[in-house]
């Protein structure tokens, strides 16, 4: 079939498109899997605590900004760790700008009262963020050991005694990782789809990379670092939005090994407000790629083995995967308009019906999270599964953005994730005093979603079931996502669309009354 230049450029671009997402695609669901295996064979392994014969001095940091509703939460479930009192020092790492301060103040003074060593260190400016003020504190700290909580983690008594003696069993390690828990899991299904996906993070690719041999990163709190390892490894960097990540590969660089303790819990709370959810996976994806940017070519040229280092390629470029579904769904209007006309395009189309099947591993991937944790419960959350693949699919917009500033390498501020200080069932809070604005970005979501109505019309025209369901799913993601974004802000979008209104009204009037007069 002969086809104008214009037209042969197009099919020629969609098929080197379609081939290169579809191919990737495959090779991160591949990854999914081995992911999977690897976790699987482990899955017997033991985490028995080492005995203690004598108790190292341990310092722990917890850093705050502006954390009114759970700074005293975390202070207090410090503070009564069941570790010797003249072996525990407990620093607040205190950046706040508001009431906070003097909420972690009253508290510090408590608990010193009762004969804690708390220290309070308040900083007027916010050099370096939540890695300035890590690195703050250990230039001051009494501990061979560094114990990490953020301020919505609720470590409980043991948590000392069921981490610590690793580190002093074994001088290899750097650090170990508790597994997180959650105290909102049920307040909505935000929540609950946010627990499923860091349950599959840590019973899924943590444990396998950890069992496995592979870099696993510090994932910010819930942690032990050992403060000789922090410091060969170069102390901690503001570089990058995820110092977590960028202190481990340094760390691993160097030699040092990590550990995955899965049974040891530490409870957190979930975020219930979107646009606090939206703004921590965007820090997410960002430093992930900023970190992709400046360690895999030291990964690369390191005597690591092999295996390691396409594990790391894997792991540091994850969010990759958001940006490759965006593609996905952008040119699945112009395979269906060629795929008929052009053999080239339906020779690669046809392969991805066989590469097909790879598209189910994030749901094994998570649904394996779940039958590890609780075999004989795990079955009920299936319908949730299938609700994260939505949401996900909701924000390949906004991961996208954060992939693009993070490969331009423009370092941007740390901005928190806000809490509410909310356990148990009750309804998702948004944040209070710290909800955030909306993201305009909604607008953007809100356009593609449309996009993606009109290529499920198109499928369903042309009876192509496969894209017909991706493209509803895209839709439905954005719109859960945008829609949420817009109802949890409704009151305040209402207040300021009323103060524009009485606003313009006011100079219509005003205008008026000087053409009357």
């Amino acid at each position: 079939m002969d086809f104008s230049v214009a037209e042969a450029i197009v099919i020629y671009t969609t098929v080197g498109m379609y081939a290169f997402t579809l191919l990737a695609l495959s090779l991160y669901g591949v990854n999914f899997l081995y992911l999977v295996a690897v976790a699987w064979r482990h899955r017997r392994d033991g985490a028995d605590t080492p005995p203690l014969t004598s108790y190292p001095v341990v310092t722990v940091q917890i850093p705050i900004y502006n954390e009114r509703y759970v700074a005293e939460r975390v202070i207090a479930a410090a503070c009564q760790l069941d570790w010797p009192r003249d072996r525990l020092e407990v620093q607040v790492l205190d950046d706040s700008t508001d009431g906070t301060r003097d909420i972690v103040s009253q508290a510090a003074a408590r608990w010193q009262a009762s004969g804690v060593n708390v220290v309070h260190v308040h900083r007027a400016l916010r050099r370096g963020f939540k890695a300035g003020a890590l690195g703050e504190g250990m230039k001051i700290a009494q501990g061979e050991f560094i114990a990490i909580f953020d301020a919505d983690f609720v470590p409980p008594p043991d948590f000392l005694r069921r981490t610590v003696p690793h580190l002093v069993s074994d001088e290899r390690l750097a650090f170990v990782q508790a597994r997180w828990g959650h105290l909102n899991r049920d307040a909505s299904l935000l929540t609950m789809l946010q627990s499923l996906s860091i349950d599959g993070h840590f019973m899924v690719e943590q444990l396998a990379r950890s069992q496995g041999g592979y870099i696993m990163n510090f994932n910010g709190t819930a942690g032990v670092w050992r403060r000789r390892a922090v410091e060969d490894a170069g102390g901690w960097s503001f570089s990058t939005l995820t110092e977590d990540l960028d202190l481990s590969y340094r760390a691993a660089l160097r030699g040092w090994q990590s550990r995955l303790l899965w049974d040891a819990v530490a409870p957190a709370e979930l975020v219930g407000e979107i646009s606090a959810y939206r703004r921590q996976q965007t820090r997410w994806a960002q430093g992930s790629i900023e970190c992709a940017v400046r360690l895999l070519p030291r990964v690369w040229r390191s005597p690591l083995r092999s295996l390691v280092k396409i594990e790391s390629f894997f792991h540091l470029s994850g969010y990759f995967i958001q940006t490759l579904m965006l593609t996905m769904s952008l040119i699945y209007p112009l395979v269906m308009a060629y795929v008929d006309r052009a053999p080239l395009l339906k020779v690669v189309y046809s392969a991805g019906w066989l590469l097909a099947p790879i598209a189910l591993a994030p749901t094994l991937f998570f649904a394996y999270a779940q039958f590890a944790i609780d075999r004989c419960e795990w079955w009920r959350r299936i319908p949730y599964l299938l609700c994260l693949t939505v949401l996900g699919s909701g924000l390949v917009l906004n991961s996208t953005r954060a992939i693009a500033r993070g490969v331009r390498g423009r370092l941007a501020a740390f901005e928190r994730t806000p809490k509410s200080g909310q356990v148990g069932r009750a309804s998702a809070q948004v944040g209070g005093d710290y909800a955030l604005p909306l993201d305009w970005i909604v607008l953007a979501e809100i356009g593609l979603c449309l996009f993606n109505l009109n290529t499920a019309r198109l499928a369903w025209h042309a009876r192509n079931w496969g894209i017909l369901l991706y493209a509803v799913i895209f839709a439905l993601g954005l719109a859960y996502v945008a829609g949420l974004s817009i109802w949890q802000r409704r009151d305040a979008l209402w207040g300021e669309l009323r103060s524009t209104w009485l606003t313009l009204n006011g100079l219509v009037r005003n205008r008026n009354v000087r053409h009357t007069s």
